[in-house]
């Protein structure tokens, strides 16, 4: 997604990314898939500069800037009371929660996630080193991956996994750090530890997301909007935030109904169908037919660089697969079991 006037040619140090590597870990092998080198390419930029000029486009639109945390959230007639941490209270007619799989917005005006909605992401900025290659080792226990993702400066390196799997921070950054030295990826980087939470939501909830009310909506992680199976949300959040201002713009009555039906029938039903695969998606079964069809196929090369670089949504996933005559494939994706967790003595996440 590109915002006129943002970002001006070059202005963001990025990586090009030219070929991503799939592992099978209990075989040993892998697969190479080289990515589109065009205008669809897959190019990574630096998060911090992003968002400064994010905040830097947001401010020459006329937003002015407060430095101070929001600490509360109260309804008042025809608004809202903003508590900030540095003892001002601020008023609003209207609330937009941008805060993250924490938000408060969410937690005040709504309901926080739950344990079983969210994922734990955990590794090491290996700085110092960087790469053209995105590599990822899929595993079974707990079902995820770990990943190397090129920065222009450095490698972020991690593991997700759901926080109701029974496995800490310390374990899995352990198990990334192991990686690490078996792999040789980062040899002679001083490795930055990092941890956060990330929405990480089944099908049922994305097809009943609770986006908005009266008054207010969230947008990107603190909407829920992270692909299940990537985990990744910045696309989503500028997609949201872009129907957000949409919406907001308007002259039509109640926007927070207009922006959860576009948001629900744009984003959230093609995250539903990612959530459903999800589950087959890092069975070892799975895994090594997919490294096995990478490894002969071209098209399904081509299918999966598609996906990595963002031009592949899952609607269509697994009849293109089909078209590939990849039969076995689509059909371990198009059949892969959908297990409801029990949620009755799930409690949110501290």
């Amino acid at each position: 997604m590109l915002i006129d006037g943002a970002f001006p040619p070059g202005q963001l140090p990025s990586v090009r990314i030219r070929s991503a590597r799939f592992i099978e870990s209990n075989r040993h092998s892998y697969a190479d898939v080289a990515l589109p080198d065009d205008r669809s390419a897959l190019v990574v930029a630096s998060r911090t500069q992003f968002d400064g000029a994010l905040l830097g486009a947001a401010e020459r639109a006329g937003a002015r800037l407060r430095s101070s945390r929001l600490a509360e959230v109260r309804r008042v007639d025809g608004g809202f009371d903003l508590l900030m941490s540095d003892g001002t209270c601020l008023t609003a007619s209207f609330v937009i929660g941008a805060d993250g799989a924490n938000s408060l917005v969410r937690r005040k005006l709504s309901s926080p996630f739950h344990r079983h909605q969210l994922s734990i992401a955990t590794g090491f900025f290996a700085h110092g080193v960087t790469s053209d290659r995105i590599v990822i080792e899929m595993f079974a226990d707990p079902p995820g991956y770990i990943w190397s993702f090129p920065r222009h400066d450095h490698l972020a390196i991690g593991i997700c996994a759901q926080a109701d799997a029974g496995v800490g921070v310390g374990q899995l950054r352990e198990m990334v750090r192991q990686w690490i030295r078996t792999t040789a990826i980062a040899d002679g980087a001083r490795l930055e530890p990092y941890a956060w939470p990330i929405p990480s939501l089944s099908a049922d909830d994305f097809l009943s997301l609770d986006l908005a009310g009266p008054g207010w909506l969230t947008v990107g992680d603190a909407a829920g909007l992270v692909d299940p199976i990537t985990r990744e949300g910045i696309f989503f959040a500028l997609q949201s935030a872009g129907a957000a201002a949409d919406v907001l713009s308007s002259t039509a009555p109640a926007p927070e109904r207009h922006y959860t039906t576009r948001v629900r029938e744009e984003i959230a039903a093609d995250l539903a169908r990612a959530a459903r695969y999800k589950h087959g998606f890092f069975r070892p079964r799975f895994t090594r037919l997919l490294v096995g069809a990478l490894q002969s196929s071209e098209r399904v090369r081509g299918v999966m660089a598609d996906l990595v670089a963002g031009t592949q949504s899952y609607r269509g996933l697994k009849w293109r697969l089909a078209g590939t005559l990849e039969l076995g494939l689509a059909w371990k994706l198009l059949t892969a079991p959908h297990t409801p967790r029990a949620h009755a003595r799930e409690r949110p996440l501290d």
